[in-house]
């Protein structure tokens, strides 16, 4: 009988725990598509902030613009970050001459910032230091 049981868990278990996973990587993930509440901006944006990135006037969105060495330095780093926003499906606004990338980070879907800008942003932040 113990085995019985035990093997009508596991018969029940394994669906329902892959439901449940789904379920909670489902809300993990529609949170970071939510807009950044008051008390999320400030501690996700400050540091950010801290590193040179700026809010776009009339615009819920953040701006940063780096320089590098030269244009095989400049696009590297764009490699680098397209390869990152294709993996997130988070894709950013940004231009480049030469030796200069401009960057706009907002979330479309949501009109405005989210958590996926602010890990696209960080992520930025690391490649940029790893060229320079």
């Amino acid at each position: 009988p113990t085995n019985t049981i035990m093997s009508a868990l596991l018969v029940v278990s394994g669906p329902v725990v892959r439901r449940f996973t789904r379920f909670a990587s489902k809300m993990a993930s529609e949170a970071k598509r939510a807009k950044l509440s008051d008390g999320e901006r400030e501690s996700q944006l400050d540091p950010l902030m801290g590193k040179g990135w700026t809010m776009v006037d009339g615009r819920d969105a953040i701006y940063k613009e780096f320089l590098f060495k030269d244009f095989n330095q400049a696009f590297g780093f764009m490699s680098r970050v397209a390869l990152r926003a294709e993996k997130m499906d988070h894709h950013p606004e940004w231009f480049n001459v030469y030796n200069k990338v401009q960057i706009t980070l907002s979330s479309h879907d949501v009109a405005g910032l989210s958590g996926r800008d602010i890990t696209l942003a960080t992520f930025i932040e690391k490649a940029a230091s790893s060229v320079q």
